[in-house]
């Protein structure tokens, strides 16, 4: 008999270890380039099974099935969530649908995986947040430095006093996306349906292909990458939410696009930190091994992280590092981050990267982007749950 969502969550409630007999139906919500990867990684673990396939675009859809081993397809994510027999869901569509199928998702008591940005406002974030606590869901926010090696052994360093004080950490992440794209689509689009909670708008190849780029689906190449750098800076150094942020942009170089890519934003903390982050996706493209750093500037020493190595410089003795540690590759974070969150949908054990975590990333680039309309410094009332000037 095919387990149901009561069978399965019966059958880990009643050992403090799941089975490892117990199989596990996923459904996989955006079928993109991110979410087939997904679907690849979640297949490694012999127990899951792929059960259902959803995408608005069928050209996705149908890559989505050939990757999923006989999976069953959707056109509508409403559906996947009403099947029962699929008790867990993988949320890999665009920034804009995020929250709302999120709160949908928990409402039909499914496990989640959720790609981040986590949402597109701090209201949205505040209601996540809150809809997380009330459930028994587990969800994991696709936030894999929090699984990985790397960044373990990093928030191991900072623990262990090495670095003395920390008062401001530095990051770049460099790439170019100028390059003029794609303005073709390959098949049939849902374009109604994909657009969802977003401003309605006449159908655009470029906005569905390029939809990092615009406002209405995305926070820009800054909250894409900062989601993953900010929530790095938390994990290290142990901190949630920003006191205030403060951002700055050079004018958009792409025509046509209506999102910064050049931006810095400054983030101050209660920890008595600040946290100052670079993206330059017009500079020169670099190997991923050497794209982005983060460097951890203490009293002592400095900590340099990058993908896939990091680096201890102690005072005096800046040429040569007093320490490195060298990643298995940063394919790692996200296999790990998937086997945390198995290993959470059978345990109910809480994962690493929640959805409270999750907000707290993607909040300062929310801030970020207020602070770039407003033009001025912005803060985060932790009482009352709000963005003030």
């Amino acid at each position: 008999m095919p387990a149901t969502r009561r069978t399965f969550l019966l059958a880990t409630a009643s050992s403090p270890l799941a089975r490892p007999s117990d199989p596990l139906p996923v459904g996989l919500v955006g079928a993109g380039g991110r979410g087939r990867y997904l679907l690849k990684v979640f297949r490694q673990d012999p127990q899951v099974r792929i059960a259902g396939v959803c995408d608005v675009y069928e050209p996705n859809l149908e890559a989505g099935l050939s990757e999923s081993g006989g999976a069953r397809a959707y056109r509508n994510y409403q559906a996947v969530l009403d099947n029962r027999d699929i008790p867990a869901v993988i949320i890999a569509t665009p920034e804009h649908w995020h929250h709302r199928m999120l709160l949908d998702a928990l409402a039909a008591g499914k496990d989640v995986y959720v790609e981040k940005p986590l949402c597109q406002t701090p209201q949205q974030g505040v209601e996540l947040v809150e809809a997380a606590r009330r459930s028994k869901s587990i969800v994991q926010v696709g936030m894999q430095r929090r699984s990985y090696d790397l960044f373990l052994k990093g928030r191991e360093i900072v623990a262990s006093g090495r670095l003395g004080r920390v008062g401001l950490i530095r990051s770049w992440w460099l790439n170019n996306n100028l390059a003029p794209s794609s303005r073709r689509l390959e098949g049939p689009l849902d374009w109604e349906q994909w657009q969802g909670p977003a401003p309605r708008r006449p159908l655009d190849p470029q906005r569905f292909l390029q939809w990092r780029s615009f406002a209405d689906y995305s926070g820009g190449i800054m909250a894409d990458q900062g989601a993953h750098v900010f929530d790095g800076f938390h994990m290290l150094m142990g901190a949630g939410y920003p006191l205030a942020v403060n951002a700055s942009a050079g004018r958009i170089l792409k025509p046509g696009f209506d999102t910064p890519e050049r931006v810095v934003v400054t983030a101050e903390y209660p920890e008595d930190f600040l946290a100052l982050f670079t993206i330059n996706y017009a500079a020169m493209r670099y190997k991923l091994t050497n794209d982005q750093i983060n460097s951890l500037d203490g009293d002592r020493a400095r900590l340099d992280i990058g993908r896939e190595r990091l680096a201890l410089y102690s005072q005096g003795a800046e040429d040569q590092p007093a320490a490195t540690f060298t990643s298995r590759g940063f394919s790692y974070a996200a296999e790990a981050h998937v086997a945390n969150f198995l290993d959470c949908v059978r345990t109910r054990r809480t994962p690493t990267g929640t959805v409270e975590n999750g907000f707290q990333a993607v909040l300062v680039t929310q801030m970020a982007n207020i602070s770039l309309r407003e033009q001025r410094r912005v803060r985060w009332n932790a009482s009352l749950r709000r963005v003030e000037f």
